[in-house]
């Protein structure tokens, strides 16, 4: 605690030319990380989507397939009742040949009608529940096929982005080392600033030159006076246009240390 708060102390006592030129030395170096970055491109959006894609076809597919079942049971339920309904009907025909009168010959046939309606109306369930069978199946097929050309490409863009990752992984970690140890000598007021900054700016720029008298951000102009103040490197001045920070375009002539 006593060394974080000396290296504070340290930090905040700098002069101001050299925080603006560690600023300016940590902007390079960041903007090189997200130079690589961007040389990823859209891949990991991209493989992301499609992992987000599969998963959604592996749930539908799974769906699908949970109603199939479902049908099927329903399907093997009305074949129940159509048995059932048939060992009734047998059973009545028996009973028709001992009836005693014509109103339990009737009330007995009225039981084997509806037992009939009953196979009937079974028959007609069996029929739609099979149709919807037979249409879910062939959504199963085209969801599977799907799915098996989005692993193809999911597999092709995880390779194409691991090869970039490779490529470029150890200059990152380098960079991001350098980065943090910069970072380390800032202030942090002032580093905060410089990530709020550079977080709010759509290309990552916190701290820019001044170049043709304007912001090198945002490129409107800058009074001659305040170009005076930024020369003569006494005080952090933030341009009042896009709230970056400014320096004097010499510092762009010094290359960031290896």
């Amino acid at each position: 605690m006593v060394a974080e708060k000396k290296k504070t102390s340290e930090a905040a006592e700098m002069p101001v030319e050299e925080k603006l030129r560690i600023l300016y030395e940590l902007q390079q170096i960041d903007s090189k990380i997200d130079e690589i970055r961007t040389i990823r491109g859209e891949l990991p959006l991209e493989v992301q989507d499609l992992e987000d894609e599969n998963a959604g076809l592996e749930t539908r597919i799974a769906k699908l397939k949970a109603d199939v079942e479902d049908l099927n049971e329903q399907v093997g339920q009305k074949k129940i009742e159509i048995k059932n309904a048939q060992t009734f009907i047998a059973k009545y025909e028996e009973q028709q040949k001992n009836v005693r009168n014509n109103r339990e010959y009737d009330s007995i046939s009225k039981e084997i009608e509806y037992q009939t309606l009953e196979i009937e109306l079974c028959e007609k369930h069996i029929k739609e529940f099979n149709q919807q069978i037979k249409d879910k199946k062939v959504l199963v097929d085209e969801a599977e096929a799907l799915h098996s050309e989005r692993l193809d490409d999911l597999e092709a863009k995880k390779a194409e982005l691991d090869g970039i990752v490779k490529e470029t992984q150890k200059e990152e970690e380098e960079l991001a080392r350098k980065s943090e140890a910069y970072q380390k000598l800032i202030e942090p007021r002032l580093l905060t600033a410089y990530k709020r900054i550079r977080g709010n700016a759509r290309n990552g720029l916190a701290v820019v030159t001044v170049r043709r008298d304007a912001c090198g951000g945002c490129f409107n102009k800058i009074p001659p006076q305040r170009q005076l103040d930024i020369k003569i490197r006494r005080k952090i001045i933030v341009c009042e246009y896009c709230g970056r920070i400014l320096v004097d375009d010499a510092f762009s002539g010094d290359d960031v240390e290896e």
